[in-house]
């Protein structure tokens, strides 16, 4: 022998991202834990958020300085500096 369970139950429309489902109110209920856990929120619930963009920062860039590097002049002012150091 079949049961039919003829009722108007409630039915809650679940939406997680894209996809929507639908199960009663009564089920809905006893599992809103699990629901909430697997991320699925009721329709009426669910706000869309709008994202507001933050202005971007502009980059800073230094700018070299054109500067000769004279080797021999460096290297003579070194020993110079040890020199005195060793005095």
């Amino acid at each position: 022998m079949v049961k039919l369970v003829l009722s108007n139950e409630k039915m809650v429309t679940l939406q997680r991202g894209n996809k929507t489902i639908t199960r009663s109110q009564l089920d809905y209920e006893t599992n809103k834990v699990m629901y909430d856990f697997r991320g699925f929120k009721p329709v009426q619930d669910v706000v869309k958020e709008t994202k507001v963009e933050q202005p971007k920062k502009k980059k800073v860039v230094r700018k070299k300085k054109n500067v000769r590097m004279d080797l021999e002049k460096d290297k003579k002012e070194l020993e110079v500096a040890v020199q005195k150091d060793m005095e």
